[in-house]
């Protein structure tokens, strides 16, 4: 039995893309909105860039924030255990 998926098109540095996936059409819109403007950010700061550049440099950049948050939220997590171990 198949699952519904929701396909989407989406444009993301110029270029029209179909994103297929279960998650709501808005959830999809805005996830590739933000790539777009990180990947519209990063070709304002290095110009001359071609496509392929300037998505590596997003990926490292939003791999970057995704690390560092993960990092926080597991040093809340812990802070949090360590309390309910205090009380």
């Amino acid at each position: 039995m198949a699952e519904y998926k929701n396909r989407i098109y989406v444009d993301i540095n110029d270029q029209q893309y179909t994103i297929i996936g279960r998650d709501e059409p808005e959830h999809i819109r805005h996830i590739a909105n933000l790539v777009d403007q990180k990947m519209k950010e990063i070709g304002s700061k290095s110009a001359g860039l071609d496509t392929t550049r300037k998505a590596v440099l997003t990926a490292v950049n939003v791999m970057d924030d995704y690390v560092k948050l993960k990092q926080e939220y597991d040093e809340l997590i812990e802070k949090q255990s360590d309390q309910g171990r205090d009380v």
